[in-house]
């Protein structure tokens, strides 16, 4: 789990934070709320800003990589670097998400052999059509969901 962010009280709208977490670092406070679901899970994390340096360090175990970054430099960067640097390494990230409406329009598309996008691909946040709850929601459960079909058989995945 890494994030370099503390937690705004402009999250609470489509994160699973709290008014007490508030002021906390992001990575902080999840590892708390994981330890609340379950205390026999191990998170490892780190409060880090995610660059093309350090992405094949903190991610060199990961058998999945997910991509929740607002700002699609950010996404193309952590896509790209896990492609070059962690080739045996799937990576899911998400576009298209802002806003609301359809939730049908968010799917799961294939984009290379390890590469996986979620979102309608279309809907980004702009002033006017912000992220919210919902759509966020259902492509995090897209991105969930894919990393469990991976992790237990990649090989007879379909979409």
């Amino acid at each position: 789990l890494c994030d370099f962010d503390v937690v705004e009280p402009s999250n609470l709208n489509r994160q699973h934070y709290a008014i007490e977490h508030i002021g906390m670092a992001k990575t902080d406070a999840m590892v708390k709320i994981l330890a609340s679901i379950n205390p026999y899970i191990q998170v490892i994390s780190h409060n880090v800003l995610l660059n093309k340096e350090n992405i094949p360090v903190l991610f060199k175990e990961a058998k999945v990589v997910v991509e929740c970054f607002d700002k699609r430099e950010a996404k193309a960067m952590i896509v790209s670097t896990v492609a070059e640097f962690l080739p045996e390494t799937f990576v899911i990230g998400a576009s298209g998400v802002a806003g609301y409406g359809d939730g049908n329009t968010i799917k799961t598309i294939k984009l290379g052999e390890k590469i996986f996008m979620v979102g309608d691909l279309v809907k980004a946040a702009e002033p006017g059509r912000g992220l919210m709850a919902p759509r966020v929601g259902i492509a995090a459960h897209h991105q969930a969901n894919l990393v469990v079909s991976l992790l237990m058989d990649p090989v007879h995945l379909e979409l």
